[in-house]
């Protein structure tokens, strides 16, 4: 099955205009990366998925699904598996057709309240400003329905948030709220902010020492996820925050954001940042993290990314415009529990660098689908 990359004649005028404006607008959302790295497939994640219940026809469907979501003009992120997808899908309904028009996670929620597509598939969590553009023009929330977890440390596959200190500094884990109390201003998951690393416990020399943290942009994509899940929505870092972006040499190479977040903390012993262990030097190590005070702590692993223990784990969405009260689309639903089958899930594993979802995610997700 080959997908359609062009624009389609059977598009409306007011749709073909949306999909040529925000296909422009997104195209370079990977301009960094010329090159894409191998994927690696997790071991344990076989395995798992292995043991997922096949994908049984809930009745025979047809109709067009037009795909919006994560992936550019220059980086079809998602071809394979969007192939692996479709392809196994029309074996089950050969009577589903589809287009493929994966500009970019920024085009998709648009597509969707607009009427251009009518399945998105994002490359992240949903940004707050799209969810509210959805909910001006419709009146409702877009329903979301989790398909896969993010990576461990595969770039442009949602690698998980981590944080670093320096190797010589003896704290070993972190709860969310003491990282709320350090990162942000608000504290709003405990009685005050944390700037020194005596108020997290460590003495002696590490007495009245400031904490220097260091961050990607808090503005932007990663910035953002942070923001929702441990300043708890709060746009107010503290001022104390560098901020790091991709760098692009003079040999056209790109110096990424997570690699010199790093560099610059090997040599800070009383700093700490977020970053993911795919940047690691011998001078960082990076933390346990736990939810709540007393923990359970986890690190960062695929099989604590998979049961959603780690608590900065990313989750990718798809999302679809189901009017509140009424049923889902039909087609959409046989292809969303077709992703959520064991043939799905493993056409994840194998064509991505994502990781599934657990069995008891995927049957929360399979009671939306109702």
């Amino acid at each position: 099955m080959s997908f359609e990359r062009d624009q389609q004649g059977s598009l409306k005028v007011g749709r073909r205009a949306f999909v040529g404006a925000l296909g422009l607008a997104v195209a370079g959302f990977a301009a960094a990366a010329e090159t894409e790295e191998p994927l690696h497939v997790d071991p344990s994640a076989v395995r798992f998925v292995d043991s997922l219940p096949p994908y049984v026809p809930g009745g025979k469907v047809s109709g067009t699904i037009s795909l919006w979501g994560h992936g550019s003009f220059k980086h079809d992120f998602l071809g394979k598996l969007l192939g692996a997808w479709i392809d196994g899908f029309q074996r089950h309904q050969a009577e589903v057709q589809f287009e493929n028009r994966m500009y970019g996670t920024a085009s998709a929620i648009g597509a969707l309240f607009t009427g251009a597509g009518n399945l998105a598939i994002l490359g992240e969590e949903i940004n707050p400003a799209a969810a509210a553009a959805f909910q001006r023009a419709k009146r409702y929330p877009p329903t979301g329905i989790q398909i896969a977890t993010g990576s461990l440390d595969v770039s442009f596959f949602d690698y998980a948030h981590m944080v670093f200190v320096h190797a010589g500094n003896p704290i070993r884990r972190l709860t969310v709220a003491q990282l709320e109390a350090v990162f942000g201003t608000e504290h709003k998951l405990g009685p005050d902010n944390i700037r020194t690393w005596d108020q997290l416990g460590l003495s002696v020399k590490w007495h009245g020492r400031r904490i220097q943290p260091y961050s990607w942009k808090v503005d932007e994509d990663f910035g953002l996820f942070f923001r929702a899940a441990v300043l708890g929505g709060s746009h107010r870092w503290n001022v104390d925050v560098k901020e790091f972006a991709h760098v692009t040499r003079s040999d056209g190479s790109v110096y990424e954001h997570g690699a010199q977040i790093l560099d610059t903390l090997a040599n800070d012993r009383f700093g700490i940042a977020i970053s993911n262990v795919r940047y690691a030097n011998p001078q960082v190590k990076a933390l346990a993290l736990a939810s709540q005070e007393g923990g359970p702590y986890y690190r960062a692993t695929p099989e604590n990314l998979i049961s959603q223990k780690y608590p900065l784990t990313r989750i990718i969405p798809a999302f679809i415009d189901r009017v509140p009260g009424e049923p889902v689309d039909p087609k959409l639903r046989e292809f969303l529990r077709y992703i959520l089958s064991r043939e799905g899930q493993q056409a994840l594993v194998t064509h991505s660098g994502y990781l599934p979802l657990s069995a008891d995610a995927i049957r929360e997700q399979l009671e939306k689908l109702v």
